[in-house]
């Protein structure tokens, strides 16, 4: 039960007649809205861990089994040069969350439900189908990714191992019941369990330490060569995802908060900002370390390594990474594979659920409604697993461009983030500062600009 003091969040709880509503009035994800309660007068440490869980949960869609790919394929190909657009794209995915985070805090509604509200029909429409391909393409690797896990570790057909990545609606419906803070640790310790995998593998791999500094400095060859600029905007989508932006603006109001209390809303902010940041750079962290791993391990080799599967191998194979090869190795990519995907698909599900509700405002029950907001952005994936069946070179090939789109898809999302925390009027004082507020914009232009450039070059216009 949510707290008297916390009485601007209490509303009628659809859910307790078996029908969740998502009309104009509804609070975002209004089963888990304001159910954490946070201390009023603890220190600064019992204060964040009160707000601590949230971060988590955005930070795993930016090291998703999409990353893996795009930053270990970055880099075996281009060594440690890419570091530069990890770097950057974390730094961006912190001030864009941050923001997201504040929006819904203040305002008490996320992104989607703010984007409906104040664009057009059309253009709200248009909007929520380039976000639904978006989440698409998310799931897309996130689910292709567990579901090659699971033949790595228990030997399980691809489609077999997809469709149980798929059931994980199912988990996640027990999870609500149970608490949202029950989510949150679950996710936190698979972030855990991916993170320790992969310093333990780079430890052994013996980077070279100058050349990996050197490689976070930016250089103009990003732009000029343009495979390595398609790779480097699979890195920027795949860090940054846009679907993370409206889960940031939802899962921020998961701690009560007194909106009345100015004191207590800034508190609010400060230390789901806080939060966002530690878990972002945990994820900036797992993201250096896998492309360190490819720099490391496959730089200069001859195998292919653009699957799952060819890393698996490799990691096993002394012929390509020398005497560290060892089963073990294996072993642990694929779990670290496996808690990516699964911790990714549990945060990918609310996301959907968020934006269906956000967009068009369903009416009917909440597990029949987390039911098609799944298989909106499943079945997609699952068609083409079952069209390639036997053809896992074809279906893993989706992963980079999917990641590609994410970054032409990321635009969509920022400019009405970047225009709602600008907006004074309904803001107030907690609107964004003017170094913020610009920042952004700049931001902005340019992934737009370098958007429309890989298309041109795409096309060989440019």
């Amino acid at each position: 039960m949510k707290s008297a003091e916390t009485k601007d969040h209490t509303t009628l709880n659809a859910t307790e007649k078996g029908v969740h509503s998502t009309g104009a009035d509804s609070k975002s994800l209004d089963e888990v809205n304001g159910s954490v309660r946070v201390p009023k007068n603890a220190n600064f440490w019992r204060t964040l861990i009160a707000y601590t869980g949230p971060g988590a949960l955005v930070a795993v869609g930016y090291m998703d089994p999409g990353n893996w790919i795009t930053s270990i394929a970055g880099g075996s190909q281009y060594k440690y040069a890419l570091l530069s657009v990890i770097l950057l794209s974390s730094l961006i995915a912190m001030l864009l969350q941050a923001m997201a985070a504040r929006l819904g805090i203040v305002t008490g509604k996320d992104l989607a439900q703010l984007t409906r509200e104040r664009t057009s029909k059309v253009t709200g429409i248009f909007l929520w189908i380039i976000t639904e391909l978006a989440i698409i393409a998310t799931d897309m690797a996130e689910i292709i990714g567990s579901g090659i896990a699971l033949k790595l570790l228990f030997g399980f057909p691809l489609i077999v191992g997809i469709l149980i990545t798929t059931a994980d609606v199912l988990l996640l419906l027990l999870l609500m019941k149970l608490g949202f803070r029950k989510i949150e640790a679950i996710v936190a310790t698979l972030v855990a369990v991916i993170l320790f995998v992969f310093l333990y593998e780079v430890i052994i791999s013996q980077p070279n330490i100058p050349e990996m500094f050197k490689g976070y400095v930016p250089t103009t060859k990003i732009v000029t060569n343009s495979s390595m600029l398609y790779l480097a905007l699979g890195i920027v989508g795949a860090t940054v995802m846009p679907h993370n932006l409206y889960l940031g603006s939802s899962i921020s109001q998961t701690r009560a908060v007194d909106r009345s209390d100015k004191k207590e809303v800034a508190k609010a902010v400060k230390f789901t900002t806080i939060d966002s940041n530690i878990q972002l750079s945990v994820a900036f962290v797992v993201n250096s370390l896998l492309l360190i791993l490819g720099a490391a391990l496959f730089y200069g080799t001859n195998g292919d390594l653009g699957r799952f599967v060819d890393l698996y191998n490799a990691l096993g194979d002394s012929k390509i990474v020398g005497a560290i090869a060892s089963p073990v190795l294996s072993m642990l990519f694929a779990i670290a594979l496996l808690s990516s995907g699964q911790s990714s698909t549990i945060t990918g599900t609310l996301s959907g659920q968020i934006i269906m509700e956000g967009f068009i405002r369903l009416r009917m029950p909440l597990w029949a409604q987390r039911l098609l907001t799944r298989l909106i952005s499943v079945a997609p994936v699952l068609a083409f697993a079952i069209y390639y069946h036997g053809n896992e070179a074809k279906i893993e090939s989706l992963l980079t461009f999917s990641q590609v789109f994410l970054s032409i898809a990321l635009p969509f999302a920022m400019i009405p983030l970047v225009k709602f925390t600008s907006d004074a009027k309904l803001m107030g004082s907690f609107k964004n500062r003017a170094w913020v507020k610009y920042t952004a914009w700049i931001v902005t232009a340019i992934l737009i600009v370098l958007n429309v450039w890989l298309i041109l070059q795409t096309l060989g216009l440019a």
